[in-house]
């Protein structure tokens, strides 16, 4: 029987598992919002396989097709043959990667691939190390046409596809430019800008600036390009190039044909020139992320040419990197400016990264006090009773799954106060809610199957770009199914009959984002919304930015992948337990470094600082105050949308206890102003708990409403159940693994 489910959860979870600037929305207060997707303004693949590996191999005939949902055909949906390669059409495709824009409209948007802000425009790419500009209210890295690189003789300068994306993994994508000859590849934190040439091609280098000088070594295979912004550029070959200058911006070569590497100097101490020089001859030419085991993640990157590979590292891989594990070793001094933070200089081709662990649990880690029970008990028997007297109205993916997690709380809780009377009606309640999504019977909406780019849609979604938030244009899907996770998990646990009635299912939302298969046969793309290189995750979908992906959410993307867990922990699933608490814990850390703004931090730029304690939509390019649905200062809301939902996971997310205080403390002037929210309100005195339990106690008492997510037995719950105040800097969920703290 162990090996029938064994076999079976791996049909289902994975194929090959290895793996305009938006408008600020009119204020809501009722209830928070995930980001909407705005109606959008007018070589060969690499398949690593090393042993040993989380990510599982087939060696035996499986033994069913996983389940999908009814097809459909979208009509809002972009055409993904305008720039992706017809070899990469037959497999799922990536819709909320790094280089999106490359693949939306002209695909002329740029994306910044660090360290380098990148368009692609008319058969040519423009590179720039951009600069930033910040103030109180937001930060981003301004895109200037430092350097262009263009083919002198374009055989077609007015083509409407001036790239094709020939392939992309994890951590870098290739885009071929035909029409120049050129193949460049962008590899997530290299220093240099790569690009294949063939064909005796010449060679065009412009800029937006003026050239003061260019100066090239006796064998013509470097050149120094010192422009009025004060910028150095340096640019190597393979073979010898010769470039001359024609005029004030322009550089010309004869036929060439090989490797050029063009790198910017980020100081001006002459040891960068020389470490710049010295791996100026080994490039990426790919880059893959491999889960080998939990709370383990393992970068290999391809290079050519000789010698050792340099890349960059942002913050957060410098904190999770395993020097013991890697060979690698890390250049201190070697830095470039990002607004994710300094890049340093990491020397090797293979990085193991290791997340503080989380141990994914049920219920609260300290638990409730006996005394506790009957106050808790009183609230549960009124909110379950109200599930039948109150049935659901919304047909909106989102606001439905809020309110069948939030009944999912209700079971659980029931089970921390031994008061298991309530969970016959609750079993009913989430039996009722959520089989007319999974069996295609509910009235309004549902879960269908786009092969176009390989997902799930809704029928709304599927005719409206801008229905159930953008869901139908792949906006948002690890917030949405993240709720729908969670309660099937919860009814799975207290129901395991209807549990394997409905696996098929619930593992096909699962796979939707969580997939890490690699083959053509999947049918879902590698982790649709996690970013490997980032560390965490993007909304925003098949719609283009200026900005690149972003993500709102911190705390509902990391319920995305705990409810997995926990549906792993329903089922018996020890790979999926795993693989959703590695992406939890580092979905966690990433909100504690780019979310979390403390007040000694120095990451940011200090009148961002000063006058933030969260980050409102973090992008890819930016990071602003505001919200899609509230201005910046509503500092309710912006607490509240990274905190909901309110579950044992958010212990971990908000562990520091001395961001906490600064956070509270930040935002409690704002509950003064007229209209806000009590929904909002006990956000705000759950996190006051944390450190000043009878205060929060006695203002969430008082409160006469709640979140549609949320419920006086959930906040309840959580006041009593915070433990003594440990003031220490402790983030990252380490000190909440018990297995670690007894067996180090």
């Amino acid at each position: 029987m162990l090996k029938k489910l064994k076999r079976r959860v791996k049909t289902i979870i994975t194929k090959p598992f290895k793996k305009p600037r938006k408008p600020h929305k009119p204020p809501n207060t009722k209830s928070p919002s995930p980001s909407p997707s705005p109606s959008p303004p007018d070589s060969p693949k690499l398949e690593p396989e090393p042993p040993p590996t989380m990510e599982p191999r087939h060696s035996k005939k499986l033994p069913t097709f996983p389940f999908l949902f009814p097809k459909t055909q979208s009509t809002v949906l972009p055409d993904p043959s305008l720039f992706f390669a017809p070899s990469l059409l037959s497999s799922p495709l990536p819709t909320n990667s790094f280089f999106q824009n490359f693949t939306l409209k002209a695909g002329d948007q740029p994306e910044y691939i660090h360290p380098y802000l990148i368009k692609s425009s008319l058969s040519s790419l423009s590179v720039s190390y951009p600069s930033r500009f910040h103030n109180p209210s937001f930060i981003y890295q301004v895109f200037n046409a430092d350097l262009i690189i263009s083919a002198s003789n374009n055989t077609e300068p007015s083509s409407q596809k001036s790239h094709i994306i020939s392939s992309y993994s994890d951590l870098s994508v290739t885009l071929d430019m035909p029409a120049a000859n050129f193949q460049f590849f962008l590899v997530r934190g290299s220093p240099f800008l790569t690009c294949s040439i063939v064909n005796n091609t010449p060679v065009s280098i412009s800029t937006i600036h003026a050239i003061l000088s260019c100066d090239a070594n006796n064998s013509l295979t470097k050149y120094t390009i010192k422009l009025n912004n004060n910028q150095t550029w340096f640019l190597y070959s393979s073979s010898p190039i010769s470039l001359s200058q024609n005029g004030v911006s322009l550089l010309t070569s004869g036929g060439f044909t090989g490797i050029i590497r063009i790198a910017v100097l980020p100081d001006f101490d002459p040891q960068y020139q020389s470490i710049l020089d010295r791996f100026s001859s080994c490039y990426p030419v790919s880059g893959d992320a491999v889960f080998t085991k939990p709370f383990c993640l393992e970068y290999k990157f391809q290079k050519k040419g000789w010698g050792d590979l340099l890349m960059l590292a942002h913050p957060l891989h410098l904190n999770m990197l395993s020097i013991d594990d890697s060979d690698v070793s890390v250049l201190e001094d070697f830095k470039y400016k990002s607004i994710d933070g300094d890049l340093v200089g990491v020397v090797g081709d293979s990085w193991v990264l290791k997340p503080h662990s989380v141990s994914v649990t049920w219920h609260s880690i300290n638990g409730n006090r006996e005394e506790s029970y009957d106050e808790i008990i009183s609230a549960l028997s009124k909110d379950v009773e109200a599930l039948n007297s109150t049935p659901i109205t919304t047909n909106s993916s989102y606001f439905y799954g809020k309110l069948i997690a939030r009944a999912a709380r209700l079971a659980l809780i029931s089970e921390e106060v031994s008061f298991p009377d309530v969970i016959p009606a609750i079993r009913k309640y989430l039996k009722d809610t959520i089989e007319p999504w999974l069996d295609g019977t509910f009235n309004g909406n549902g879960f269908l199957y786009d092969g176009k780019w390989g997902g799930i849609v809704t029928k709304q979604g599927s005719v409206d770009s801008g229905a159930d938030f953008g869901f139908g244009v792949y906006n948002d899907h690890h917030y949405h199914l993240g709720y729908f996770l969670y309660a099937i998990a919860v009814l799975a646990k207290i129901d395991p009959v209807w549990g394997r009635k409905y696996r098929p299912q619930a593992y096909s939302l699962m796979a939707d984002f969580m997939n890490l298969g690699r083959r053509e046969n999947s049918n879902y793309p590698r982790l649709r919304c996690f970013d490997l290189y980032k560390l965490h995750s993007w909304a925003g979908g098949l719609t283009e930015f200026a900005d690149g992906r972003n993500q709102e959410s911190t705390s509902e993307a990391v319920n995305a992948y705990y409810s997995a867990a926990l549906m792993g922990l329903a089922y018996g699933d020890t790979h999926l337990v795993a693989i959703g608490s590695t992406l939890t814990a580092m979905e966690i850390q990433a909100a504690q470094t780019w979310w979390h703004i403390r007040e000694e931090d120095t990451l940011y730029d200090k009148d961002f600082t000063r006058e933030n304690r969260v980050v409102g939509v973090l992008w890819a390019n930016k990071r602003d105050s505001g919200l899609w649905f509230a201005p910046p200062d509503w500092r309710e809301c912006r607490l509240g949308i990274q905190l909901l939902p309110l579950s044992p996971i958010s212990e971990v997310l908000f562990s520091d206890i001395g961001f906490v205080r600064q956070l509270v403390n930040w935002t409690l002037p704002a509950l003064g102003r007229e209209g806000v929210g009590e929904g909002w309100k006990g956000f705000v005195y759950s996190l006051e708990g944390i450190y000043d339990k009878d205060s929060a106690l006695q203002k969430i008492r008082n409160l006469n409403g709640y979140d549609d997510g949320n419920s006086l037995t959930n906040l309840l719950w959580w006041i009593h159940s915070r433990g003594e105040v440990e003031e220490e800097e402790c983030s990252g969920g380490g000190k909440f693994c018990w297995f670690g703290h007894y067996c180090h």
